[in-house]
């Protein structure tokens, strides 16, 4: 929720100076800027490129905020680290009480240090000492080292003060004490708003790991072919999903029995995600290459057909009428008429199936992958190796980016005609 709101508000503070900007400039006399309607028109709303920039920047800011990242000079409080105590009052079953300190020294994770020195007690209490890690929490028995500890009825009832019973919790200086329902004390120092390493590393963690698995590879194959390995797969199943969905969508757009027959099949495959047939391809088309390929393949095959369907029948009826009226053939019709009227709409297709496609390809090699994104994902996974997880989504999410970038190049180089009627 902190993130959220943290992300809002760089947000709307970076919406207001940037029209604080644009209205202490001369307003710019671009083709856009003399338009005189533009709400709906899709032409006159492009992408701010300052937007992008900053959007993508705040990212990288809260991540390295909240992760403690010698990147960033300003970071969100992090976990107590140090020494701190808290005092005890142990109670007898007369009712004779007594106070004693409890030490605790907090650490980094994996630093090896002293304990610290017990401060000297003059009552039944004795105190005691603890070294726990940041973020974690450690059981302390004050009990068992009092006189009378482990007498019937002799119980610890109050931190600094505070009354105490089983569980219930207090807080002292830097954290808090539970009691367990044995009377053992936990103590959870305060672990303030960053993330611990191994749910979320730094920024500079993951590039490391980039570095080290770019030279060294993982899993006795290298970064490249891990990559190669899924781009592969993904390919290979769009463009079959394309060569078969593409002719079916044409097919369904035009003949009222292509429709009727393949409509409950495609709007029943439609709404099912890639991931629930996994058992049944991998029943039918066993672990191999094969499977993971039809697993994409399905993932793509449905989405191109209503693109392809979509794209037939949204064509306008006056330039069927008009390509008609000028003598075109249903050969000429189709061809010169319907194909370049859909393509829009295909293109639009695509673009979503590729999606789709990257987001299963790290469900395809959850099932005996020797390479791939998705295997290093889903291996390192299982170690608890974040930065490897978090590098192979963003090397994911880049290449899905820049296929995407590449399908628009292309879509305004072969679809000039998109948007203007």
């Amino acid at each position: 929720m902190t993130v959220a709101l943290i992300y809002v508000v760089l947000f709307v503070a970076a919406f207001a100076a940037y029209n604080f900007y644009v209205r202490s400039r001369e307003q710019s006399k671009d083709y856009t800027s003399l338009k005189t309607v533009t709400f709906g028109d899709e032409s006159a709303v492009t992408a701010n490129r300052f937007a992008s920039i900053v959007s993508v920047v705040a990212l990288f800011a809260i991540w390295g905020a909240f992760t403690g990242s010698k990147l960033m000079p300003l970071h969100v409080p992090g976990p107590f680290v140090g020494d701190s105590a808290f005092t005890y009052t142990a109670t007898k079953p007369g009712g004779e009480t007594s106070d004693a300190t409890v030490k605790i020294r907090v650490h980094k994770v994996g630093e090896n240090v002293e304990l610290p020195e017990p401060d000297p007690s003059t009552g039944f209490a004795k105190g005691d000492v603890a070294k726990i890690g940041a973020w974690r929490s450690g059981l302390v028995r004050a009990q068992v080292n009092d006189d009378g500890g482990g007498e019937d009825g002799y119980k610890v009832t109050a931190i600094d003060g505070k009354p105490i019973a089983p569980n219930q919790t207090v807080r002292f200086a830097n954290g808090t004490v539970s009691m367990t329902p044995k009377g053992s004390l936990s103590v959870k120092p305060d672990s303030g708003w960053q993330m611990e390493p191994i749910w979320l590393p730094a920024p500079e963690a993951v590039v490391s790991r980039l570095g080290e698995i770019a030279s060294e590879g993982y899993k006795n194959y290298t970064l490249w072919e891990h990559l190669w390995a899924s781009l592969s797969r993904v390919l290979a199943g769009f463009a079959l999903g394309s060569i078969v969905g593409i002719p079916l969508g044409y097919a369904m757009g035009l003949s009222s029995w292509f429709r009727g027959w393949f409509d409950p099949i495609v709007e029943f495959m439609r709404p099912v995600p890639p991931l629930a047939l996994i058992p049944l391809v991998i029943i039918w088309f066993g672990i191999g290459e094969e499977g993971k390929v039809i697993l994409l393949f399905l993932a793509a095959l449905w989405i191109m057909t209503i693109a392809a369907r979509a794209g037939v029948s949204g064509v306008n009826i006056s330039k069927v009428h008009a390509a008609y009226s000028l003598g075109a053939s249903k050969k000429q019709l189709l061809w010169r008429v319907i194909v370049p009227n859909s393509l829009p709409e295909i293109f639009t297709g695509a673009r979503v199936a590729m999606g789709v496609c990257w987001g299963t390809v790290v469900a395809a090699e959850l099932v005996a992958a020797d390479r791939g994104a998705g295997m290093m994902i889903v291996n390192a996974s299982k170690f608890q190796l974040t930065d490897i997880v978090i590098m192979g989504i963003i090397l994911i999410g880049i290449i899905g980016y820049g296929i995407d970038i590449l399908m628009r190049m292309a879509e305004n180089y072969l679809v000039p005609w998109k948007g203007k009627g």
